[in-house]
């Protein structure tokens, strides 16, 4: 009897050890995968100043700048483009991630408002003029969205107009994840975008550690679900069958950033059939294809140029080379020439699909 008994105690204290290492396997991968995620995700973004765009680079354009709250209180900047009259509808944008917020997309907005459109456009938690000491994660693009639409609606600032959405990677997904809770939209472009807020982790995990990148996932969701709640866990998929707006996905396949398979291809696989869906596949145009990348590959090779004349390491002195390469941008970009790029016959098409559908 007794050596039973103590046979089960050492069963129990075994299986107490065992639980005891596994929590704390289970508990440093959590600790370890959010650190990571954060790194990844929870930073700030300011855009490049020498390469900033401005309201007066542009002929006739117009901005009043706003504020509004988003989900806990965090003031963020939001900006109404026009130009000319009689606009036609409202395209609220989302810009990418981690270039600073929206104003390397103002020749975008510029476009819009020339051919017919307001265009609301904001920086996102973290983001250039919005508070945030970081974005937090991806979620949070879907949310500050959210909030930058109803703003738009109930404020009573802006005019009643049909509303339609336009993001690029970070705000394409944006776009299509927030019909879940505005079915009100009209229509949707989504450039680069993906279907759920774990691709882009899984995406840059897989080119980083490989498949290792599928024992952090279940991390991430769980971190990204407590901190979002049901924001977390939609999708694009889900914004599309809640809502009955029409959608256009553009999507380049050599893309490298957001691989297809995480947007485009899931898209069209289900839609493919349905006449609310345009597919725009794209051929080497990479992660970035809103510009004619003429003058951008002239002013890219004289820099390299520039380059190869400095009698310095730029890695040993990042602080000189900052600020050297800051004063060339100055004086050399022609920006007339770099404010006037975008891809004429690309943006023709997203006009013209917006007038189609918003009415």
């Amino acid at each position: 009897m007794k050596k039973t008994k103590l046979k089960f105690k050492k069963k129990k204290i075994f299986f107490i050890v065992l639980s005891i290492v596994v929590a704390l396997i289970i508990a440093g991968d959590w600790a370890l995968t959010v650190m990571v995620y954060n790194e990844n995700f929870n930073r700030r973004f300011e855009s490049y100043e020498p390469l900033m765009l401005y309201v007066d680079d542009f002929d006739g354009l117009q901005c009043v700048k706003y504020e509004f709250s988003s989900n806990e209180g965090q003031k963020l900047a939001g900006y109404m483009y026009s130009s000319g009259e009689n606009q036609r509808g409202i395209i609220v944008m989302a810009h990418g991630f981690g270039g600073g917020g929206h104003n390397s997309y103002m020749d975008c907005a510029n476009y819009f408002a020339r051919h017919g459109y307001y265009v609301f456009a904001y920086d996102a938690t973290g983001n250039d003029e919005s508070e945030g000491e970081g974005v937090g994660g991806l979620p949070q693009g879907v949310i500050d969205l959210d909030y930058a639409i109803t703003f738009v609606e109930e404020s009573g600032n802006f005019p009643s107009l049909p509303i339609v959405l336009f993001g690029h990677s970070w705000g394409g997904y944006s776009v299509c994840n927030v019909l879940t809770y505005h079915p009100e939209v009209k229509a949707v472009i989504a450039c680069s975008g993906f279907n759920a807020s774990l691709n882009l982790f899984e995406a840059e995990g897989k080119r980083q550690v490989g498949n290792g990148i599928y024992l952090m996932l279940p991390f991430v969701k769980l971190h990204e679900r407590i901190h979002y709640g049901e924001y977390a866990s939609n999708t694009a998929l889900d914004g599309f069958s809640k809502s009955n707006a029409a959608v256009m996905i553009v999507h380049s396949f050599d893309d490298e950033v957001v691989p297809v398979e995480y947007g485009y291809e899931t898209f069209y696989e289900k839609y493919k059939d349905d006449s609310r869906f345009s597919f725009i596949p794209l051929e080497n145009k990479g992660h970035n294809y809103f510009n004619n990348d003429t003058y951008r590959n002239e002013f890219n090779a004289e820099f390299d140029e520039w380059l190869k004349t400095l009698d310095y390491d730029t890695a040993e002195n990042k602080e000189r080379f900052s600020d050297d390469k800051a004063d060339y941008i100055y004086h050399n970009l022609d920006r007339e020439k770099w404010c006037s790029s975008l891809d004429l016959e690309l943006f023709e098409d997203f006009v013209g699909f917006y007038d189609e559908h918003i009415y």
